[in-house]
């Protein structure tokens, strides 16, 4: 083949592979399902679970990730953790890292008792690496909890809201997560099991 040729059919080569980049991409969902309490002491299970989409290492596009959910069980709180590629352009940042703010009215500060508003910082997440972006997470990561809700419970047209999350400690809570491939049987993150809450 010419040199001039092969140049050409090497450069639409290249433009064919950039157009299906999305492709070239490993999905995985992370999860992890672990026992702890809430805010009043009651024992509860507490999800924490993202998805990313992961290059190869001679691929241009960087790792993407989705926000960091954490989820506790017979509780409507849903926290999300955002990075600094994921919290441009969507509002305020109180640190720096993987993390979430507090919310006017909803939490308090438990360190001074204070409201925490957008400018707090309520709970932020990293590994023992020191991961400051999503994508960098390990499989084992550490939680730390600086709030607890204001009304754990919140009363509203003869219906009874429970707004209660993962008890604040000083010490982070070390948690092992699953890695598993997208549309696995094994990337199916355990459901809460909502049937304890009607016992309490």
């Amino acid at each position: 083949m010419p040199y001039a040729v092969s140049k050409i059919f090497t450069g639409i080569l290249a433009l064919l592979a950039l157009l299906g980049a999305p492709g070239c991409a490993s999905y995985y969902s992370h999860y992890s399902v672990f026992p702890a309490t809430n805010s009043a002491g009651e024992p509860r299970k507490v999800k924490v679970s993202w998805q990313t989409a992961e290059y190869p290492d001679w691929w241009p596009s960087e790792d993407k990730a989705t926000a960091v959910t954490l989820e506790t069980q017979c509780s409507s709180r849903v926290w999300r953790f955002f990075d600094d590629s994921l919290r441009k352009g969507s509002g305020s940042s109180c640190a720096d890292g993987i993390h979430a703010c507090g919310e006017p009215e909803m939490d308090i500060l438990v360190a001074t008792g204070t409201p925490a508003g957008r400018n707090d910082l309520c709970v932020y997440i990293t590994d023992k690496t020191g991961a400051r972006q999503i994508t960098e997470l390990g499989n084992q990561v550490q939680i730390q909890v600086q709030c607890r809700p204001a009304e754990p419970e919140q009363h509203m047209d003869g219906e009874t809201t429970n707004q209660d999350y993962l008890r604040a400690s000083a010490v982070p809570y070390d948690v092992q997560v699953r890695k598993a491939p997208r549309g696995s049987l094994a990337a199916r993150a355990p459901r809460l099991d909502e049937s304890v809450c009607d016992a309490d």
